[in-house]
């Protein structure tokens, strides 16, 4: 009976510890998480623009000019998990297979939203500009939050806060390219951003 109760516990033990990770996917380097942004340096990105983005208590952020940070990598198919914090005056997003990354607009990138004050709100934070409207509009203003973005193919799904605003939207225009973090208005921190390739 004892023998058949430490089995039993074991087993639970060991479950708790699953479980536990499951909950915890991003900081897993051997389920094949890059971290692209930790909060320590911008090894991994080039500056474009005049975007003041400055380091400061665990987060990448910027108040002043209009820029980007471009990942030096190219991505096809993958997820991204970020974590970002914007004022009500923010205008800022995360661009997905950037075609030109000298030049960087949400004709030739995917541009997924972090904008809560846009003029067309289906457009705002959790949309994909022009492309999918979030079919739940959400601020983001004065918190930190949590992007959630897959590209497969021609599929995009964006889940913000855990809520998913775009739901597996089909489109081709971009098929491979840098990520960038963009500042255009306001404040926007970023203080995680990993990548997992598909």
């Amino acid at each position: 009976m004892k023998r058949r109760s430490v089995i039993v516990m074991g087993l639970l033990v060991a479950a708790s510890a699953i479980m536990g990770c499951a909950n915890q996917p991003y900081d897993r380097a051997d389920a094949g998480w890059i971290t692209l942004f930790d909060g320590s340096n911008l090894d991994q990105w080039n500056r474009i623009g005049n975007a003041n983005w400055t380091i400061a208590d665990g987060a990448v952020q910027s108040d002043k000019g209009a820029g980007f940070l471009v990942s030096k990598n190219s991505y096809a198919n993958f997820q991204i998990h970020a974590e970002f914090w914007a004022d009500a005056d923010a205008n800022s997003g995360i661009f997905v297979r950037c075609s030109d990354r000298q030049k960087i607009t949400a004709e030739n990138a995917y541009e997924v939203n972090i904008f809560d004050k846009r003029p067309d709100p289906s457009y705002a934070t959790g949309a994909i500009v022009g492309v999918a409207k979030a079919s739940t509009v959400l601020k983001a203003a004065g918190k930190w939050n949590t992007y959630d973005i897959t590209a497969n193919g021609n599929q995009l799904t964006v889940t913000l806060n855990g809520v998913r605003t775009v739901d597996g939207i089909r489109d081709s225009k971009h098929a491979n390219g840098p990520i960038a973090l963009q500042h255009a208005g306001g404040v926007i921190k970023f203080r995680k951003v990993q990548i997992k390739p598909l």
